[in-house]
């Protein structure tokens, strides 16, 4: 398999090559999907439901599905693949959680008041800021540099009736001469929500302040300094799917950048960016009233990073080279306090110091064949290293592997070519893509952590390989006056695929858990993602849109991977006339039969749902005032999908309003 792939990778790269980057009329990369998510854009004035959460616009990609655990912070999947396959960033900033148990993604450290958009890129398309397998999601904030000179001010606000979900937001926009700043904040206040049929679901109230700030100054025509921070503090967050909740879970993002912006011909943008960032994470069981033993559990990441980004062109070629690095802390420990005082307190850790230090170049050029053909190369190499701060968790771990080392280097390459064709109206395009990925945190150096999904305390393996992807993708499209329809499919060959196998000979530290799982990797799995999306243009007022997603996932013994998405689809009707718009939504999925017990997977039956919203524009006292209302779940069914925690229900019937005012 490996001869064949790299046979195939070498003679597409002889013969030509293109991809998303390119800037110019020649661009006809279809790989690279980019949603609008701020509500400081003009088109935040079309969405749905203008003060969503980040989860909730998320949804809309094609390539992305979320893991619920709670109404509150949700996992993002790429190509159905978790957080330790993908790379998630913001503004290019690497930032990793805090929490062993996945409660504080980096996608809940921000807000939608302080976001423009989110560029989400497949498979080794996605390895710009780092080695990935399934893809990366950027998250991108607002930049003032481009306002009006002056003061601008905004205010937001609404409520969700459902959770009783206060919302209160606003801003404050300054630019002068070089000078501008923006700064942004956003408070959500939520009770526990009712599932269909006013069924009540316990601990999922959450309480969330979001901060931040954006400031520049433009040093001559060409060249901008500027520096941002994001502060970010969730408090009383319940997680009804999870033994626990969180007391706190709170981020310091900050970072500082320099940017040359040259009247050149070759050399079109150079960016660098020193950042840093760190998360403090306290998960809490005091409000449950049944558990077998109290603990505490809290976690700490702390991450100096940079990057230096440089993109330029010549002749028919669109170069780019990003040299990036980071260095990271992971902490977290357990404290058990048993109900009988007089017997000793239990502490260990469940992430021992582990420092990370990695550093890589990634290389793209774009070459544009002709008026109607591009293709692009990519290639990236990291240096990963991992060391174990802490001697007592070193020891602990010498238990599983006593000739552990307390350091452990890996390289890891990737190579990525992509043919794109643009005639008229038809576009299609192919690629083949070899990565590699280390190990996450977890994965590597976990100690005794407990996944409530299948019931099992898993140890990491810092013995394990590199985990290995040969990509395959595909794209087919078609554009017409009045509508468009897209057909894209990606498969994944991954070979020493990392996952946990039950120990027989260990026993858990959980009270009631059916087991232990090591970390190993078995010799392959395969996924195979495939979407459809169709637009179509009823009359200048009505337009129809429409998608369908389905994903296949195997491992070596043809057994069903998690979190594979069954058949999905959604579909809408959208009109807007002057001032006026309103938006009508079914989504759901068919019953997902590929499901796999060895993960704690079950059968879920199939859904629909109904939402719809209305909202106005209007001009008030030298203001844009926009009102946005709807309902969500309109018959207030009782359901849940694949990747609801422990078949946690979704929200029941909620209606909405949505204020803002500029």
């Amino acid at each position: 398999m490996k001869k064949l792939v790299s046979f195939l990778m070498v003679g597409l790269a002889v013969h030509a090559y293109g991809q998303e980057s390119a800037k110019d009329s020649l661009d006809v990369m279809q790989l690279t999907e980019v949603l609008v998510v701020g509500t400081k854009t003009p088109l935040h004035e079309k969405q749905f439901k203008t003060l969503s959460s980040v989860d909730e616009f998320l949804q809309k990609s094609n390539k992305i599905n979320l893991i619920k655990r709670g109404a509150y912070a949700w996992e993002p999947l790429i190509n159905g693949m978790a957080t330790e396959r993908t790379v998630v960033t913001i503004d290019g900033m690497r930032i990793f959680g805090a929490c062993t148990d996945k409660m504080d993604p980096i996608t809940s450290y921000v807000e939608v008041s302080n976001l423009s958009e989110a560029t989400v890129s497949s498979g080794q398309q996605g390895s710009c800021h780092g080695n990935t397998i399934g893809g990366s999601l950027d998250l991108k904030s607002n930049n003032t540099n481009t306002a009006v000179q002056g003061w601008d001010f905004d205010f937001l606000t609404g409520f969700e009736f459902n959770n009783k979900q206060k919302i209160v937001g606003g801003g404050v926009d300054y630019k002068k001469g070089p000078f501008y700043i923006n700064t942004d904040a956003m408070f959500r206040d939520a009770d526990n929500y009712k599932a269909g049929n006013t069924e009540e679901v316990q601990f999922s109230q959450f309480r969330k302040l979001n901060i931040s700030a954006t400031g520049g100054y433009q040093l001559a025509a060409d060249k901008t300094m500027e520096a941002s921070v994001i502060f970010d503090r969730a408090t009383n967050v319940g997680y009804p799917s999870l033994p626990m909740d969180v007391s706190l879970a709170q981020a310091l993002i900050t970072s500082v950048k320099l940017e040359y912006k040259p009247i050149n011909k070759w050399l079109q943008n150079w960016e660098s960016k020193l950042y840093y960032n760190t998360i403090k994470h306290l998960m809490d069981d005091t409000k449950r009233l049944s558990v077998p033993i109290h603990m505490d559990m809290p976690g700490w990441s702390d991450t100096f990073g940079f990057y230096s980004n440089i993109k330029g062109s010549w002749a028919q070629h669109s170069v780019s080279a990003n040299f990036n690095g980071f260095y990271n802390r992971s902490l977290a420990e357990m404290t058990m306090y048993p109900e009988n005082p007089s017997e000793n307190l239990m502490f260990m850790y469940t992430w021992p110091d582990v420092r990370t230090v990695y550093s890589g170049v990634y290389i793209e050029d774009n070459w544009h064949l002709s008026e109607q053909s591009s293709l692009k190369i990519a290639t990236t190499l990291g240096f990963h290293s991992n060391h174990i701060a802490s001697e007592f968790g070193l020891e602990s771990l010498q238990i599983f592997y006593p000739d552990l080392a307390d350091t452990r280097s890996r390289f890891l390459p990737s190579i990525s070519t992509n043919y794109n064709y643009q005639k008229n109206e038809f576009s299609t395009g192919a690629g083949l893509a070899l990565g590699e990925r280390a190990p996450s945190v977890s994965e590597g150096y976990g100690f005794y952590l407990y996944n409530s999904f299948d019931n099992y305390d898993y140890i990491g393996n810092p013995n394990l390989k590199n985990e290995q992807s040969y990509e395959v993708n595909f794209y087919f499209g078609v554009t017409k006056k009045n509508w468009a329809v897209k057909i894209t499919s990606t498969y994944f060959y991954l070979s020493n695929y990392i996952l946990g196998i039950p120990d027989e000979n260990v026993a858990p530290m959980t009270i009631g858990a059916n087991g232990i799982k090591r970390y190993t990797a078995i010799d392959y799995a395969t996924i195979w993602s495939n979407d459809l999306v169709v637009k179509y243009k009823l009359s200048p007022n009505w337009k129809w849109n429409a998608q369908l997603q389905y994903y296949i996932g195997r491992d070596d013994n043809n057994k069903s991977l998690p979190f594979m998405s069954p058949l999905a689809y959604s579909t809408s009707l959208e009109f807007y006339k002057y001032k006026w718009n309103a938006i009508f939504l079914v989504k759901g999925n068919a019953t997902q039969t590929n499901f796999n017990a060895f993960y704690g997977e079950d059968k879920t039956p199939a859904y629909g749902i109904i939402d719809a919203s209305v909202g106005r524009k209007v001009n008030w006292l030298k203001t844009n005032l926009q009102l946005n209302t709807g309902v969500e779940n309109v018959l207030d069914a009782n359901y849940s999908t694949y990747t609801d925690w422990n078949n946690l229900p979704r929200m029941g019937r909620n209606f909405f309003v949505n204020i803002s005012l500029r």
